[in-house]
């Protein structure tokens, strides 16, 4: 019922008894409207409905007004903010910035429980479709939020209240990258620690994983990810780095733990948990690792390298992984419905490995060569249906180049591999097809020359085996 067009047409209605004065004799119609809006909310045309209609206006001004029934505008805020939040941002980025302005002050504010409470709240009004550093309150609002955040992870917590700070952190992180960690020594002090923080988390669940209880830390692990990439990224930063060079050698070592706890984690997963989403976000920070640090976990990862291929080759059989964002959300625990694109945050990983011949004959031995071709092709499918015209570098053109690399270090090691795999001669084909395309579009020069060079190159084996 609450779906029905009559119902949406009242939402204009509901809209304005949220903004009228509320006398105490009305609160049981506001309280209605509440009802009928989370109803509203909860059905399939509900929520685009609230969104053009101007409920989310509507209910942040009831919030920032505080009369009344307040919170459970907050509730429904972040409900919306949940299924819509791109469309939420695009229409309402004013109103919804006022009340993050709120959030982060109280959140910077508060002295007790409501910190905690607030951390539960504030990822959903971190937008990922809205920098929130482009304008100046929006950056007033990520101060805030890094400095109440520096308070909590500084004080002695309990699970319960370090999970949620955690989560808050790495949605900031998804967001922003580190640019809501301000420069200097504070600023390196609280990276290092969110660093650590989240390479203990990571350890304590899954060293010894207790099925049950990794079930229950699935989101907050996820989240320990998310800061973990960071964290390999920020040690790897040159240019005004934010860490110094002592903080960056005890990270590394403290994500090398944790990453050895990642992969005897993947180690124990059975076929029929392949499917968890979980699973997926610990084989993409893996591939972060494995794309940066090449010496240590070496013998761990080569062991884990038929899982590995075997589980990529899955999801890259079961559907189209073209389709799959190009920024992960923080995994939620449910299943997802997206197949989901592992090769691609495995390939730089499998580039640096198969320069190393223990590695590289393991990868040949588990038919990786094969499955890279496969997804060449179908990555070359989807670079030649995007427009034409020259835009940033995308995920699809980075891949390509990548693969180009693998397949180099593989012609040069392993031409017998090159001659023997008839996966190769179609790789051939498509490289023939593809350069005099590739030719005229400037803005495609790295990978015309990488395609250019293997071309160059397998021709004279594949020339020399014909």
């Amino acid at each position: 019922l609450a779906g029905h067009s009559q119902i949406l047409n009242k939402i204009l209605t509901f809209n304005d008894v949220l903004l009228s004065p509320c006398d105490p004799d009305c609160t049981s119609m506001v309280d209605d409207v509440y009802q009928c809006l989370s109803a509203i909310l909860a059905t399939a045309r509900g929520p685009r409905a609230l969104v053009t209609k101007g409920t989310v206006s509507a209910l942040c001004q009831a919030y920032l007004n505080g009369g009344h029934g307040s919170e459970r505008a907050l509730t429904l805020l972040v409900g919306l903010l949940a299924v819509a939040e791109a469309k939420c941002w695009q229409r309402d980025a004013p109103q919804l910035l006022a009340v993050l302005t709120k959030l982060s002050s109280d959140f910077l504010k508060a002295e007790d429980m409501t910190k905690f409470e607030l951390c539960e709240v504030l990822p959903r009004f971190i937008p990922l479709s809205h920098p929130l550093t482009e304008n100046s309150q929006g950056s007033e609002c990520l101060c805030r939020l890094y400095k109440g955040l520096a308070d909590v992870l500084g004080s002695k917590l309990s699970q319960s209240q370090r999970d949620p700070a955690l989560k808050l952190a790495a949605s900031l992180v998804q967001a922003c990258g580190a640019e809501w960690i301000p420069a200097g020594r504070a600023g390196s002090k609280f990276l290092a620690l969110l660093v650590n923080l989240a390479c203990v988390e990571v350890r304590l669940t899954l060293e010894e994983p207790d099925p049950l209880e990794v079930e229950g830390k699935k989101e907050v692990v996820t989240a320990c990810y998310v800061l973990m990439e960071m964290g390999i990224q920020e040690c790897l930063r040159e240019e005004n780095p934010l860490l110094e060079n002592m903080q960056k050698m005890q990270l590394m070592r403290i994500m090398e733990e944790a990453f050895g706890a990642v992969i005897f984690y993947l180690r124990q997963v059975k076929q029929e948990e392949l499917q968890d989403p979980f699973i997926f976000a610990s084989v993409r920070v893996l591939g972060a690792w494995m794309a940066e640090e090449t010496s240590s976990l070496k013998q761990e990862i080569c062991e884990l390298l038929p899982f590995l291929v075997d589980y990529a080759r899955k999801l890259f059989k079961e559907g189209s992984p073209a389709v799959n964002p190009p920024q992960a959300e923080l995994v939620s625990t449910e299943s997802s419905a997206l197949p989901q694109d592992a090769l691609r945050f495995l390939l730089p990983g499998f580039c640096h490995l198969t320069a190393e011949d223990k590695p590289r004959d393991i990868l040949i031995a588990e038919g990786a060569p094969a499955l890279l071709c496969e997804y060449f092709l179908q990555q070359w499918e989807v670079l030649t249906s995007e427009p034409t015209a020259p835009a940033p570098l995308t995920s699809t053109e980075m891949s390509l180049q990548t693969m180009c690399g693998i397949f180099l270090n593989l012609v040069v090691t392993a031409p017998d591999v090159v001659r023997r795999d008839k996966t190769f001669s179609s790789l051939m084909d498509v490289l023939l097809k593809s350069l005099p395309l590739l030719l005229p579009q400037k803005h495609h020069l790295v990978l015309t020359a990488n395609v250019a060079t293997l071309g160059l190159m397998m021709a004279r084996i594949l020339a020399g085996s014909a």
